[in-house]
């Protein structure tokens, strides 16, 4: 088993190798049925699933301070799709790809070619974001179009919010993907985290309905960090300096961690 350090893709094609790479990868997404549900659909099917199966979810509620005060359960839920997005793809599909990869000499096979085995890391993570940007964005809609949920009072929050999310989930998927022998194990590992953390971002008790002591757990855990801060960007709460904070050193500390451990081959 080697082990090599993640270094931005070079490639002695240049980018034509690279655009060549990321197509096939794109390809690939699109035809695996499974990935693409999952990451691009699933929170759509999620939320759509919640807003009419589950009781009192369209109601107003009426129990709870401003801004909560008057908005429905399901316009609570709608931000967190958004982490829901993250998780998914980071934790599910990127660990499972990254790991099948190896395990079916993939990135040994790569190294033999112009374009280094980096340039398949790059291209399935790139891959896999516009994947995720896609079912967040699709969700959002849905959410705004069928029940009429609004959209964030800040915007640009929401949108670094969601990018640390990712950065966070992904970085845990690579450090997965880039240990675990087996693409079927790293799916395992990633669904065992995959729960908890949905958990702790309130996909069973919303933010505002979450005990204190659970909450304070959640705000140092990527996802759960994630879904506070997406809360304070979509109903105007502030600025979450300390959720951007721990969103951030999750992400640099797992690809630094992925980075040393990464093995390209079994």
């Amino acid at each position: 088993m080697t082990t090599a350090t993640l270094t931005p893709p070079r490639s002695r094609t240049g980018t034509r190798g690279l655009s060549a790479l990321i197509g096939a990868e794109a390809k690939l997404f699109l035809r695996d049925p499974g990935n693409l549900f999952f990451v691009v659909f699933f929170p759509t099917v999620l939320l759509i699933g919640m807003g009419y199966a589950i009781p009192g979810m369209r109601e107003p509620i009426t129990d709870l301070p401003e801004p909560w005060l008057g908005l429905r359960a399901i316009d609570l839920f709608a931000p967190l799709m958004l982490c829901v997005a993250a998780a998914t793809g980071g934790l599910t599909t990127v660990a499972a790809y990254l790991a099948g990869y190896r395990e079916t000499g993939v990135l040994r096979r790569m190294a033999t070619t112009p374009m280094r085995p980096q340039g398949v890391l790059f291209a399935q993570i790139l891959v896999q974001f516009a994947g995720v940007a896609v079912g967040g964005a699709l969700a959002l809609l849905i959410a705004s179009v069928v029940f009429g949920t609004p959209m964030p009072q800040n915007s640009l929050l929401a949108l670094v919010v969601f990018l640390l999310a990712v950065a966070a989930m992904f970085s845990i998927g690579v450090l997965i993907g880039g240990l675990a022998p087996k693409g079927s194990t790293a799916s395992g590992i990633g669904m065992l985290i995959y729960f908890p953390m949905l958990f702790v971002a309130g996909l069973w008790t919303p933010g505002p309905l979450m005990p204190d002591a659970v909450e304070k757990v959640a705000t140092y855990t990527p996802l759960g960090a994630a879904s506070q801060a997406m809360n304070d960007a979509w109903f105007g709460l502030g600025m979450p300096w300390l959720q951007l904070v721990v969103m951030a050193v999750w992400a640099v500390v797992m690809f630094v961690l992925a980075a040393r451990t990464f093995t390209w081959e079994t």
